[in-house]
């Protein structure tokens, strides 16, 4: 249907896939359907003639336009056709052969109208690779201050030994968490946003949440620390020259707040100039590892060793291997804590992500070769330094002793030199565990290794000034949480979070004035370490529940290494600092609560989605291996609404009593022609649905097509629900105008509660005085965004009850449904000051008797109700004005047949099968008596009760026309106030007072 004839085209039209018809350019003189040879056609979307496997047709190859949800700079948008223009009969239609297509690009590569000589194309954005987006950036964030100015000291106090553990259990923490982001960040196309964007996009807005706003605060902690600590180097320098400002503290936190205000400079000027700072310094680092080598193997000056420095010697190695506790810090997972921070600047090439050309492929390679090679150097550092330094040095000169003196002791005696006196005192000034500037003195040239420390720590500093704001922007723009939205406005070619940057400036200042680099770090090992067990468990939570979302084309990951990575990091976090893991963990409840409470308008493909999508469906399979009991029962509803906000009350009545309890179904017909009402199904449905999201009712909403409303409805009860979640009662309100209705309609609605009883369905039918039917004052919307926003309306089972009574008139017994969905009413906050008052039918020499009878019956079902009136008149004949008005009623539908034959009575009733016989009037007149004097009892005890609970009469299916029985219900509930009920079960029973 959807080939075009075609001759045959040129030779330049063969192939695979040829465009044939372009925007309406002429080419070599004629048009391009006519240079096509093909036949025009016009479409529901674009006019567009390909060639595609040697013949003519609308359908296209696939392309990656048309699973692109958004569109770059200057990129047109491309879509495959629609059904309707496969499927539709295509004619011709001369006056749309050549129609211009907006949607798509000139094949000839010529710029189009709008890019004219006299346009400025848009600036391109900065965009980085994996060495300089990535690698470096990370290598730079990982070595930070805790390598030149405290990994010599942890070595001391943790031995050679412990140290490389510390190391190896930090980088397994990390390499585990870049395995989890190289596996988000292969899991779709990735923007800006960083981290937050990768875990949000792909795992969804809840872990995605938490994640960011942790992070970027981490990060931003993170920029004092680093800057005190090119802070604490500067005021050694100016204490060594006696050039202090004020005092050592105040000097750290002066130099600090002026090198973030530079840095922040730095980074307002753009990504662009802050790359050139990061390779700047990039090499300056590694100019000082360098030297620093070179320094451990050039002999020792006098000097040096005074200060603890002896080459490379096996008994100051086998020394330093082991460890030497010493002061409050003196512990394995302190000092883990303080080196811990060291590790984490894994996730800087990530946190830029929107800034790099290919993301998927920049972020796993340079994040894991980064880790890889600063690993290396973490390990051979501490080797090294740990084999040529002692632990304890007085840096006199004076101290130097021939080898093997008396009173000397120590490893530093065999080498000619006695620092007892200090080490006992503990009071040396220079070796290992007193001396953080050792890898300085160190080196062939100190002043490199300061450019190192400057180079480390200020790289680091401005990586996290710059990871900090782009996490926030984005997490900003989605407005996930309250009162942030202010700081995701962008600035520049780069959408720069220039409020971002300040926040985070003002966040670094704030912690800077500790000016405590020891005090700082283990604020941010718990953060940090708090990210990367909510990213690896967030990827094993994705793996786990199966998501279709989920493919990652990352090779390497594995569910059960995130798993070891989260639970491994949760235990870290409280051996370091119990407090302080409570506090991080709690922060990270709360922000995941408040996301799952509010829900906000997003949709990102979430793995709780999945995981509730597993649970619901593991959940219902197994429902179907479990048989139903009797104390099970749930009051599962297909309601008829049509659209649900035409029918509010039936919606807020039904949707009381099975709110967290049972299965509520919306249901609606659309009766017409299919191809005219299946576009308005699919564009109102949604729209329903949130429409009862935002009344709060949990409910489901299906709608059907069909001829008319009776086939409809037959359709919904047989298919709707799933396995043993499928509805058990049909309810629906009363129509209230059935005497002035299509005698059809009246037949239909007669009809289907008929349906309901074979199909086993129990009926709950509604009636309100003032109706249920809003349908005029409501206006019809299409658009489901229009529907949602509609103001809602209220109605009596919104509002509270106070002390009125539920009325039940348990006059029929049905099984129990009549009790039961009263008692659920009453359960609920708005109606749980109303009484309960059970009417039955009796004698009036029996009164006692039958009251005790069912008082008993009730105490056994546990329902609470102890008001049982026993109703002796029920048999009365009704008063004769009222049995006027009922005969009144009916004489409209009167067959008057005179009480022929059946044979006369069916020819005259042919084609009006709604009509009353004359015997059929007079062979139910006591059931139609019956219902007058009812409606009389419910005025008599009932009128100002807050609901009327009534069981509903049943017609002899064949035998009691149509208008018959309307006429008995419009006589059981005419003029009373309160909202009636009108109850039926399926005759099985509902309620039990047995155990088993």
């Amino acid at each position: 249907m959807s080939e075009l004839p075609c001759p045959e085209p040129p030779a330049r039209c063969r192939g695979r896939f040829t465009i044939s018809t372009l925007l309406g350019v002429e080419e070599a003189g004629r048009p391009p359907c006519e240079a096509a040879g093909c036949e025009g056609t016009h479409l529901s979307g674009s006019t567009l003639c390909t060639r595609t496997f040697g013949y003519n047709t609308v359908d296209v190859v696939p392309a990656y336009e048309h699973y692109a949800n958004s569109k770059g700079v200057g990129e047109a948008r491309r879509g495959r056709p629609s059904l309707a223009d496969l499927r539709s009969i295509l004619k011709p239609d001369p006056g749309h052969l050549c129609v211009p297509v907006p949607e798509l690009q000139r094949s000839d590569g010529l710029p189009s109208a709008e890019e004219g000589p006299g346009r400025v194309p848009a600036p391109e954005p900065v965009r980085f690779g994996w060495v300089k987006g990535v690698m470096i950036r990370c290598m730079l964030n990982i070595w930070g201050v805790i390598l030149y100015l405290r990994l010599p000291w942890i070595t001391a106090q943790a031995g050679i030994a412990l140290t490389w553990l510390i190391i190896l259990m930090s980088v397994t923490v990390t390499t585990i968490t870049g395995l989890s982001i190289s596996a988000i960040s292969t899991n779709g196309k990735v923007k800006s946003g960083g981290t937050y964007f990768l875990i949000s996009r792909s795992l969804g807005p809840e872990l995605g949440g938490s994640i960011g706003l942790i992070f970027a605060f981490a990060n931003a902690v993170a920029v004092a620390m680093h800057t005190v600590g090119f802070a604490e180097t500067v005021r050694d320098l100016l204490q060594e020259h006696d050039s202090l400002m004020v005092d050592p503290t105040n000097d750290i936190r002066i130099i600090g707040v002026v090198t973030v205000t530079v840095l922040l400079g730095i980074s307002l000027a753009g990504m662009e100039w802050e790359a050139k700072a990061q390779v700047l310094f990039f090499l300056v680092i590694l100019v000082s590892f360098a030297n620093y080598l070179v320094g451990t193997v050039i002999p020792a000056t006098a000097e040096k060793q005074a200060k603890g420095f002896f080459g490379y010697r096996a008994d100051i190695f086998a020394q330093n291997l082991v460890p030497s506790w010493r002061g409050p810090e003196g512990s394995f997972f302190s000092l883990f804590s303080i080196f811990f921070p060291s590790a984490t600047g894994i996730l800087a090439g990530a946190n830029i992500s929107g800034d790099l050309k290919d993301p998927a492929v920049a972020i796993p390679k340079g994040t894991l070769m980064a880790i890889f090679w600063t690993t290396m150097s973490y390990l051979v550092l501490s080797a090294t330094i740990g084999a040529c330094v002692v632990r304890d040095a007085s840096g006199s000169l004076n101290d130097s002793v021939p080898v093997g003196s008396l009173g000397c002791e120590g490893l530093a005696c065999s080498f000619g030199w006695n620092f007892t006196d200090c080490a006992q005192r503990q009071s040396c000034p220079y070796g290992l565990s007193n001396h953080y500037q050792s890898m300085s003195m160190v080196s062939g040239f100190g002043p490199l290794i300061m450019a190192g420390i400057f180079g480390a720590t200020l790289s680091s500093a401005l990586a996290c000034l710059v990871s900090a704001p782009k996490v926030f922007q984005c997490l900003c723009k989605d407005q996930l949480y309250p009162l942030i939205g202010f700081f995701g406005k962008g600035y520049g070619k780069n959408n720069e979070p220039i409020r971002g940057y300040v926040l985070t400036y003002v966040i670094a200042v704030g912690f800077i004035l500790i000016a405590e680099l020891n005090a700082i770090a283990p604020i941010i090992s718990n953060f940090f370490l708090c990210s990367y067990a909510l990213i690896n468990f967030s990827c094993f939570h994705a793996s786990v529940t199966n998501s279709p979302g989920w493919r990652p084309s990352f090779r390497y990951y594995s569910k059960w290494a995130a798993l070891f990575g989260a639970a491994i990091s949760v235990v870290i976090m409280f051996l370091l600092t119990w407090w302080a893991a409570l506090i991080a963990l709690g922060i990270v409840v709360f922000l995941l609560g408040y996301v799952l409470y509010k829900k906000p308008d997003v949709n990102w493909g979430s793995s709780i989605q999945a995981s509730s999508y597993n649970m619901a469906l593991s959940y219902s399979v197994g429902l179907s291996e479990v048989d139903e009991h009797i104390k099970n029962y749930r009051p599962q509803c297909l309601v008829l609404t049509g659209p649900p906000n035409f029918r509010p009350a039936l919606v807020d009545f039904v949707g009381t009593f099975t709110k967290n309890l049972s299965l509520m179904i919306c249901g609606n017909v659309l009766i017409g022609p299919r191809k005219q009402k299946m576009p308005e199904s699919r564009l109102t449905s949604d729209g329903h649905t949130r429409w009862l999201l935002k009344r709060k009712i949990k409910a489901f909403y299906t709608n059907v097509l069909a001829e008319d409303l009776r086939s409809g409805v037959q359709m919904l009860m047989q298919a709707a629900g799933l396995g043993k979640m499928r509805p058990n009662i049909l309810a629906l309100g009363y129509k209230r105008d059935w005497q002035v209705a299509a005698p059809q309609s009246v037949e239909d609605y007669v009809g289907i509660l008929h349906d309901a009883f074979d199909f086993k369905y129990g009926v709950c039918l509604l009636r309100m005085k003032e109706g249920l039917n809003v349908s005029r004052a409501v206006q019809a919307h299409t658009d489901p965004g229009e529907l949602a926003a509609e103001q809602q309306a209220s109605t009596i089972f919104q509002s509270q009850q106070g002390k009125k009574t539920i009325d039940i008139y348990w006059i029929f017994d049905d099984g129990g449904l009549t009790l039961l969905i009263p008692y659920l009413l009453g359960r609920k906050k708005r109606w749980g000051k109303c009484k309960i008052r059970v009417f039955v039918g009796g004698q009036i020499n029996r009164m006692d008797e039958e009251r005790k009878a069912i008082v008993s019956l009730l105490s056994k079902f546990r329902l609470g109700f102890h008001e049982v009136h026993v109703l002796p008149d029920i048999n009365q004949k009704p008063r004769p004005e009222h049995i006027k008005r009922f005969d009144d009623l009916v004489v409209p539908f009167r067959l008057n047949d005179g009480f022929k034959d059946e044979a006369a009575v069916s020819e005259m009733r042919h084609g009006c099968p709604w009509k009353i016989s004359d015997e059929e009037l007079h062979k139910h007149r006591a059931k139609s008596l019956r219902q007058v004097r009812l409606n009389e009892i419910l005025l008599e005890h009932s009128q100002d009760a807050a609901l009327i609970a009534i069981t509903l009469p049943v017609g002899r299916k064949g035998g009691c026309p149509s208008s018959l029985y309307m006429a008995w219900l419009e006589s059981l509930s005419r003029d009373l106030r309160p909202p009636v009920v009108l109850t039926r079960g399926n005759q099985e029973n509902v309620l039990t007072f047995y155990c088993q």
